[in-house]
C-alpha cells in the first residue's frame, strides 16, 4: 500500500506571491511528486525581492494559500519558503561550492538572516510554520536544469518583475550567485513611457506583441495602441515595439555577463545560459542570451513533477515548483521547524546545504 504525504512551496516574488501543494507519493521511496493545488495572487508589499510591508505581504499570502488550499483540498499548515539569491556569495575551493569565511560571510549571514526573520514573522501571521528555507537559485535549479548543464557549467537567469537573479553551476555545485535589482518592469516602464499608455497597457501589449530581439520581427505586423483613456488611437509595428524593449534587455543581460566575468568563470560554462522566471515569457529572450553570451542558451520550464504539472508548465513557476521538490526531498527527514529563536542556527546550518547539496 502506497504512503503519501502533502508538502507546500511558498513563493513571495515581487509581483506575484504563489503557494503549490505537492503530494508525495510513496514517502520513503521518494518516488513521484504530483501537484494538487496552485494559488498565485498579485504582491503589493515587496520592492525588488525584499519585504517592505508585512501586512500587505501577510494578505497576499493567505489568499495565495486559501486558493491552494480549495484546489488542493488540503489544509495548509507547514511551507518551504525561498531567501534571495543576492545575500551570499559563494567562493570555489577545491571545485566545491563553500560559503565564504570570516567577516564578510558574518555579513552576509546577516542579511540572510534578517530576511529568514521577517518571511517567518510574515508566515507565522498568516497562520504558517516555515519547515525550512532554501536558496532561490537552489530552487529554481532543482525545477529547470539537467544534471549535466550544472556538471558542464551553466548560468542560470532567473529573471522576475524587480529583480534578476544570476547563479553559476559548475561540477554540480553553485559556485557563485548575485541579484540584478532590474526585470520585468523596467522594460514594462520603457513602453509606458514611449508610447504614453498606463503600466497595464504597456504589460499587455509587452507580453502580447513585444520582442526582445528586434531582428525577429517584421515591420509589417502592425497592431493598436490606445492611449490613456481611451484616447490617442494609433497603429504601429512590432519592429517599434521592439526597438523599444531591446535596448533595456540588452542591458540587463550586460550586466549579467559583468556578473558572469566578475566570478572568474567566464569561458568555463560550456552549457552556456537557461533562462527562466515570467519576465523570460517575453518573446526573444533566449535568443537575446545566446546573441550576448555567444552560446547555448535555452528557457526553462519546471520539470519532474506529475499531477495538474500543465497547470504549472511556465517559467513563472520555476522557483515554487522547485521549492516543492526541495520539500519533498526532505519530508523523510526529521526537522524542527524554523522559529525566530532558531532562526540563526538554522539559516547558518542551511547555507553549507544550498552551496554543496544539489546534484
Amino acid at each position: 500500500m502506497s504512503k503519501s504525504q502533502f508538502v507546500v512551496g511558498l513563493d513571495l516574488g515581487t509581483t506575484k506571491t504563489v503557494c503549490l501543494v505537492g503530494e508525495v507519493v510513496d514517502v520513503e521511496a521518494g518516488s513521484s511528486l504530483q501537484v494538487v493545488g496552485l494559488g498565485s495572487v498579485p504582491s503589493t508589499g515587496l520592492r525588488r525581492g525584499m519585504i517592505v510591508d508585512q501586512d500587505a505581504t501577510i494578505e497576499s499570502i493567505v489568499r495565495a494559500v486559501e486558493e491552494a488550499e480549495l484546489m488542493a483540498g488540503v489544509k495548509v499548515s507547514t511551507v518551504y519558503t525561498g531567501i534571495a539569491g543576492g545575500l551570499i556569495r559563494p567562493r570555489i575551493s577545491d571545485g566545491i561550492g563553500t560559503v565564504q569565511e570570516g567577516q564578510k560571510v558574518e555579513g552576509n549571514l546577516q542579511g540572510v538572516v534578517a530576511s529568514a526573520e521577517n518571511m517567518t514573522q510574515c508566515a507565522a501571521k498568516a497562520g504558517l510554520e516555515v519547515a525550512e528555507f532554501c536558496l532561490e537559485p537552489i530552487a529554481s535549479a532543482e525545477a529547470v536544469l539537467r544534471r549535466q548543464e550544472c556538471q558542464a557549467g551553466v548560468i542560470l537567469v532567473d529573471m522576475g518583475g524587480g529583480t534578476t537573479d544570476i547563479a553559476i553551476f559548475k561540477d554540480g555545485s553553485l559556485v557563485h550567485a548575485g541579484v540584478l535589482p532590474m526585470g520585468g518592469h523596467q522594460i514594462t516602464n520603457d513602453i509606458a513611457l514611449g508610447l504614453r499608455i498606463t503600466q497595464f497597457e504597456a504589460e499587455r501589449l509587452k507580453m502580447r506583441h513585444g520582442c526582445a530581439l528586434r531582428s525577429l520581427v517584421s515591420s509589417d505586423e502592425m497592431f493598436e495602441v490606445v492611449g490613456v483613456g481611451g484616447k490617442g488611437r494609433k497603429m504601429i509595428s512590432r519592429r517599434e515595439l521592439s526597438e523599444m524593449i531591446e535596448p533595456r534587455a540588452e542591458e540587463i543581460f550586460g550586466l549579467i555577463q559583468k556578473e558572469v566575468i566578475k566570478s572568474g568563470f567566464k569561458g568555463l560554462l560550456s552549457a552556456g545560459v537557461v533562462v527562466t522566471g515570467g519576465a523570460t515569457l517575453l518573446e526573444g529572450v533566449p535568443e537575446l542570451a545566446g546573441w550576448v553570451f555567444e552560446g547555448p542558451a535555452r528557457r526553462g520550464l519546471p520539470q519532474g513533477i506529475g499531477g495538474l504539472k500543465d497547470v504549472v508548465n511556465s517559467p513563472r513557476y520555476a522557483t515554487v515548483v522547485g521549492l516543492l521538490k526541495y520539500g519533498a526531498r526532505n519530508t523523510s527527514k526529521t526537522r524542527s521547524p524554523v522559529r525566530e529563536k532558531n532562526i540563526y542556527d538554522k539559516v547558518r546550518g542551511s547555507m553549507r546545504i544550498w552551496i554543496k547539496d544539489l546534484f
